[in-house]
C-alpha cells in the first residue's frame, strides 16, 4: 500500500514545478512511511510514497520499464493478489523482471496487453501509467473502490493523487465547495465520481481515465452484471466457501507482519478462521475500557463483542490482543486533527467511530503492517436490518436513510432551515437515488421481489460500502497500516450478487448463505450471534466534551460554521442539563457541526452557495 501523485502538463514539463510535485508527494507521507521517489518525463511527473509489503528490498517507485521498443512508467498503490500467475505468463512472453513485487507485474502487463491489463487484475489498487509512445496518462481504480484515486483537470493536463490533499497542495487549485459538493459532504449518498471540491473528481470504481492532448476520457472496464443463477443451494454454499477460502489465502501473502481484525461477528470470524487454516494467526479486537461492566443494550447492540471475540480466538488458536481505548482519547485535539487531516472532509457520519478506528489502527500498527478485515460482507450477503425491513424496502430512497436507520448517519437539526432549503438535500438525495436505480442491471423474468432485492444489494455495493471503505482506508493509511478486504474480491461479489434472495435468506436470518458456508469453522456462539455494528462509546463524558466544544464555538465570532447554524437550537443543546445525554447514535448533528467547523477553517474552504 502506498500513496501516489502526479501531474501532466502538455504545455510545460512538470519538472519545472519540481517543488510542487515534491509538496504533493509529501502529503502522502503517512500512506507511505518507508520510501519516496519522484520521476519526470516529457509533459509528466510522478511522485510516490511507499509502504513496503512485497519485496521490501526492491520495488522502489515510480518505476519504468521497456519491452520491444515500448516504454512506460508507473506510480502504483495497493496489492494485486494474482501477481504470481501474471508474472509467470509475462515471463512466457519474454519479459525479464528486476524485482519480485506486484508493481512491476502491472507495469509489464501494460506493456504486453495495454489497457486490457485491467481485466486480468485481482486486487485492490489505484495507479497511474504514463505511456511514452502515445504520450497518454492512464488512471485506474480497482473494481470495488477499495483504494482511492482523485484527479483535477487543468487547462493543459491534470493533477492526480490518492487523496484530495495531494491536489490541494497546488495552491492555484481553488478550495471551493458548491451546493452540490456540500450536499455530498453532509449526506450519506456517496455519488460515484463526486469529490466535494469543485473541479475535482474521484475515479469511479471499475473505471479507467485517459488523459491526452485531446482532454480527459472515461471508460468503464467493470460493472456488476445480472446473470441467471443456476446452482442449487448446496452448490451455492460450496461455491461461496471455495471463493472465500481462495481469496483469504491470496490475501495472506506478505513479506511483513500480518494480522486479522476481529469483532466476534460472523464476517471477521470467518476471515480469521480461514486465515488460521493456513497457519498461526494474530488477531486484534477493539473496545472501550470498562465497556463490558457498564454495557447497556440498545436497538442495534444487544451484547458486547468481547465474549464472542474470546470464543473465536480460543476456537482457532489465534494469538489475540484486545485493544482497549479510553473514551477521553476520542476528543484529544491531536487525534481529531489527525482524523481530519486523513479525511480531507468533515466526517459527516459514524461520529466517534472515526477517531476510535484511528486509535485502533494505530495500536495494531505496532504489531503488524498488514491486516485483513470483514468489511463488505453485510452489503453482499444482506446483513443489515434494512434488507428485511418492509418499510425500508418499499421506500423511494436509499434504505439506510429511511426513518429506522437515518439517525445513525449524521444529522441536520443544528443547521439553519434557510441553508437546508437552499441546499435542497432532499432533492439532491432523490436525484442521486434515481440515478443509482437507473444503473441496476436487469435480469429478464426476475420476480418483483428478486428485482427489488437486487436493487437494494446494488445500492449497498456501489454506495453504502464506499463510505465504509473510505473510512477504513483513510484511518488505516493515516498510520501506515494496510487493511485488506477479502469480501471485496470481485469474483465473490459477481457470484453472490446474482444469487436469488430466497437462497441468501434461506433460514430466515441475516447472511444465511455466508453462515452456512463457514459454520463448521466457528464456535456455536459466533454462528448464532445477531449482527452487531462496530462499537460506539457509551461514556456520557464524551458528549459532555463535545457540547463544551460547541459552547466555545458559539462564543467564537470567527467560527466559519456560525452562519450555517440555527443558533437557538445550538444554544439549547449546550444549555441542556448535564444528565440529559443523547444515546450514542443520536449525536449526529453535534458531531457534524464540530467537524464541519474544523474543516472549513483548516482547509480554508470557500462555500459557493
Amino acid at each position: 500500500m502506498c500513496g501516489i501523485v502526479g501531474a501532466v502538463d502538455f504545455e510545460a514539463s512538470p519538472e519545472h514545478r519540481r517543488e510542487l510535485l515534491q509538496a504533493m508527494t509529501d502529503t502522502m507521507a503517512c500512506r507511505g512511511p518507508d520510501a519516496e521517489g519522484l520521476w519526470f518525463g516529457p509533459w509528466v511527473g510522478f511522485g510516490h510514497r511507499r509502504l513496503a509489503v512485497i519485496d521490501p528490498a526492491h520495488g522502489q517507485q515510480p518505476m519504468t520499464a521497456d519491452h520491444e521498443g515500448r516504454s512506460a512508467s508507473i506510480t502504483f498503490a495497493g496489492e494485486v493478489y494474482n501477481f504470481r500467475e501474471l508474472r509467470a505468463e509475462l515471463i512466457g512472453h519474454g519479459h525479464r523482471f528486476r524485482t519480485a513485487c506486484d508493481t512491476e507485474v502491472v507495469l509489464r502487463g501494460y506493456l504486453q496487453w495495454g489497457a486490457a491489463l485491467v481485466e486480468r487484475l485481482n486486487g485492490m489498487y489505484a495507479f497511474g501509467i504514463w505511456d511514452g509512445q502515445s504520450e497518454e496518462l492512464l488512471l485506474v481504480r480497482d473494481r470495488m473502490g477499495v483504494k482511492p484515486l482523485y484527479y483535477h483537470p487543468t487547462r493543459a493536463g491534470v493533477l492526480f493523487g490518492s487523496e484530495p490533499k495531494a491536489i490541494l497542495a497546488d495552491r492555484t487549485v481553488p478550495r471551493r465547495v458548491g451546493a452540490e459538493g456540500l450536499c455530498e459532504a453532509l449526506d450519506m449518498v456517496k455519488t460515484p465520481e463526486a469529490a466535494v471540491f469543485s473541479g475535482m473528481y474521484e475515479v469511479r470504481p471499475g473505471q479507467l481515465v485517459r488523459v491526452g492532448r485531446g482532454g480527459v476520457r472515461r471508460q468503464t472496464y467493470w460493472r456488476l452484471e445480472a446473470r441467471e443463477h443456476t446452482d442449487d443451494l448446496p452448490a451455492t454454499i460450496g461455491a461461496v466457501r471455495e471463493l472465500l477460502s481462495d481469496t483469504v489465502a491470496r490475501q495472506l501473502v506478505a513479506d511483513v507482519p500480518l494480522g486479522v481484525l476481529l469483532s466476534g461477528g460472523l464476517d471477521s470470524s470467518a476471515v480469521t478462521a480461514l486465515a488460521a487454516r493456513s497457519g498461526p494467526v494474530r488477531s486484534f479486537s477493539v473496545d472501550f475500557r470498562g465497556a463490558a461492566d457498564g454495557f447497556a443494550p440498545d436497538a442495534v447492540r444487544q451484547a458486547p463483542d468481547a465474549p464472542f471475540v474470546r470464543d473465536l480466538a480460543r476456537h482457532v488458536g489465534a494469538d489475540h490482543r484486545e485493544i482497549l481505548l479510553d473514551s477521553p482519547e476520542l476528543t484529544d485535539p491531536a487525534v481529531r486533527a489527525a482524523v481530519l487531516r486523513a479525511t480531507d472532509l468533515p466526517p459527516a457520519y459514524w461520529g466517534d467511530m472515526w477517531p476510535s478506528l484511528y486509535l485502533f489502527f494505530r495500536a495494531v500498527k505496532q504489531h503488524c503492517t498488514v491486516a485483513l478485515s470483514g468489511e463488505a460482507a453485510d452489503e453482499l450477503f444482506g446483513g443489515y436490518r434494512w434488507f428485511r425491513n418492509p418499510l425500508a424496502l418499499r421506500a423511494a430512497t436509499f434504505p439506510w436513510l429511511t426513518s429506522g436507520s437515518a439517525r445513525y448517519f449524521g444529522g441536520r437539526s443544528l443547521f439553519q432551515q434557510g441553508l437546508l432549503d437552499k441546499l435542497d438535500l432532499d432533492g439532491h438525495r432523490a436525484a442521486r437515488y434515481s440515478e443509482a436505480l437507473a444503473e441496476v442491471p436487469v435480469l429478464p423474468g426476475e420476480s418483483a421481489e428478486d428485482r427489488r432485492m437486487r436493487e437494494v444489494t446494488y445500492l449497498n455495493l456501489t454506495r453504502f460500502v464506499q463510505t465504509l471503505l473510505d473510512r477504513k482506508d483513510r484511518m488505516s493509511m493515516a498510520v501506515g497500516l494496510e487493511v485488506r478486504v477479502p469480501f471485496c474480491d470481485h469474483r465473490l461479489v459477481e457470484y453472490v450478487f446474482n444469487v436469488p434472495w430466497e437462497m441468501k435468506s434461506f433460514d430466515g436470518r441475516e447472511k444465511s448463505l455466508l453462515r452456512a458456508a463457514v459454520s463448521d469453522l466457528l464456535p456455536r456462539s459466533v454462528v448464532e450471534r445477531v449482527k452487531t455494528p462496530y462499537p460506539a462509546t457509551q461514556d456520557p463524558g464524551y458528549e459532555g466534551v463535545l457540547r463544551a466544544e460547541l459552547a466555545g464555538l458559539l462564543r467564537d465570532r470567527d467560527a466559519p460554521v456560525l452562519p450555517l447554524l440555527d443558533l437557538g437550537r445550538a444554544r439549547s443543546l449546550v444549555d441542556r442539563p448535564l444528565g440529559a445525554v443523547s444515546r450514542p447514535y443520536d449525536r449526529g448533528s453535534l458531531e457534524l457541526v464540530l467537524w464541519l467547523n474544523s474543516w472549513l477553517r483548516e482547509y480554508e474552504v470557500t462555500l459557493d452557495l
